[in-house]
């Protein structure tokens, strides 16, 4: 594999991005990584490298960008509540400072320098927090992105006027769901209503519950990992990749 560090030019600033290219001879389609709320690390580019070697040119950008360059903070213990506590407190206003709109913006330049890298229609894959940011981009490049791939990702359906299942009559890519049961943030009922959202609008897509898998289940860095889910979330991931996305030859 060949993974390096690089900067991707956004209308706010420099994005920094983990690179990971198939060493395979030929044409590589482009997948955009959405990282998960615990920033990008040493995790996200093992799983990164993993779905490149499968022929792909892989782009994992950290998403906080502008509060500097990973990592913004050492990977911390979870399972520790007064280090969760303050884990949360301290990533809760970045969270809150992707708007819809800096999603859309960030989300045109990554799917751009994909594009210089691979022409071609694009995959996503997303976890927790960067699978409903993908999902935002799907939207906002659905001539571009042609598949989506979410895994434990919360707060898909909300009370808010812009809650994001709403956004599925924009959606165009092939869609896939591995839900973890045990996720407070996406509860059956929530599933519910975004599948509805989804077949309203003729989305392709397959939703999948993992039993026993909690939220954060694909990170081996955390205390809610859960190999046997991990396991399969890649298995499905790489179903859709190659079902959606130009043959890696």
């Amino acid at each position: 594999m060949n993974g390096s560090m690089i900067d991707v030019p956004t209308p706010d600033g420099v994005a920094d991005c983990y690179l990971s290219m198939s060493d395979r001879p030929g044409t590589h389609p482009g997948v955009l990584f959405m990282i998960d709320a615990i920033g990008l690390r040493d995790r996200i580019k093992e799983m990164a490298d993993r779905i490149a070697a499968d022929g792909y040119t892989v782009l994992a950008p950290n998403v906080f960008y502008r509060a500097g360059r990973a990592p913004l903070w050492e990977t911390p213990d979870l399972n520790d509540s007064e280090a969760r506590g303050a884990f949360f407190a301290t990533i809760g206003p970045l969270m809150g400072s992707l708007t819809a709109e800096r999603v859309r913006a960030d989300g045109a330049a990554y799917v751009a320098k994909l594009a210089e890298l691979s022409p071609g229609p694009v995959g996503i894959t997303g976890y927790c927090l960067g699978g409903r940011l993908g999902w935002i981009i799907a939207a906002d490049q659905a001539d571009r992105v042609a598949a989506l791939g979410g895994f434990h990702t919360g707060r898909m359906v909300t009370e808010d006027a812009d809650s994001p299942h709403l956004l599925a009559p924009q959606v165009k890519a092939r869609v896939y769901w591995g839900h973890a049961d045990e996720d407070e943030s996406m509860s059956s009922e929530h599933i519910r209503t975004l599948d509805a959202a989804m077949d309203a609008a003729a989305i392709t897509h397959t939703t999948e519950l993992y039993a026993g898998a909690h939220h954060g289940y694909t990170m081996s860095d955390m205390g809610a990992y859960n190999e046997a889910a991990s396991e399969r979330h890649f298995r499905a991931l790489a179903d859709l990749l190659a079902t959606t996305l130009p043959a890696a030859t």
